[in-house]
């Protein structure tokens, strides 16, 4: 398979909810090495399905030297008082910004076999996990920003070279 194109911010499908996975047949095991080696570049720490253009849930996972996937992934149980990390999104490239979320995130899902699938995490992992999830709901990290602070990633949007 291969590392495929990350889509950007102004996409439609970035802003859709993903459809779940009905059946695994070989389109999604393609899928899915597509998900891992796509997120295995340098700094990714998580690919959705929908930033490279397929709209079902899907999502791999690059986080501490683990690397993996989860098919229709829920995210299940947050916990811990939230806070404002440091995040940014390939889909949004170049920006970084203080997104709000939970310390501790659990995903619950399958994998190619059909066998549940459970991720649980803190600090990086966590994050990792609320923001691949969002991307899967249609939501990209810029909803989790500060008014303010959204309005001031906006407006380094619109700036950029690639929008």
């Amino acid at each position: 398979m291969s590392v495929r194109a990350i889509r950007v911010f102004g996409d439609p499908v970035l802003r859709a909810k993903s459809a779940p996975i009905d059946e695994i047949d070989d389109g999604v095991r393609a899928l899915v090495r597509d998900l891992v080696e796509t997120v295995e570049l340098p700094g990714r720490a998580g690919v959705a399905a929908p930033q490279i253009g397929v709209g079902l849930r899907a999502f791999s996972y690059n986080v501490d030297g683990e690397i993996g996937y989860v098919l229709n992934p829920e995210l299940v149980e947050v916990s811990g008082e939230p806070e404002l990390v440091g995040e940014g999104c390939l889909s949004v490239p170049g920006l970084w910004h203080d997104a709000l979320r939970y310390p501790h995130a659990v995903v619950v899902g399958i994998d190619v076999d059909g066998n549940e699938v459970r991720l649980e995490g803190d600090g990086l992992m966590a994050q990792a996990l609320q923001h691949e999830t969002d991307h899967l709901d249609g939501k990209l990290y810029l909803d989790r920003l500060p008014a303010e602070t959204r309005r001031i990633a906006m407006r380094e949007i619109r700036e950029s070279a690639w929008f």
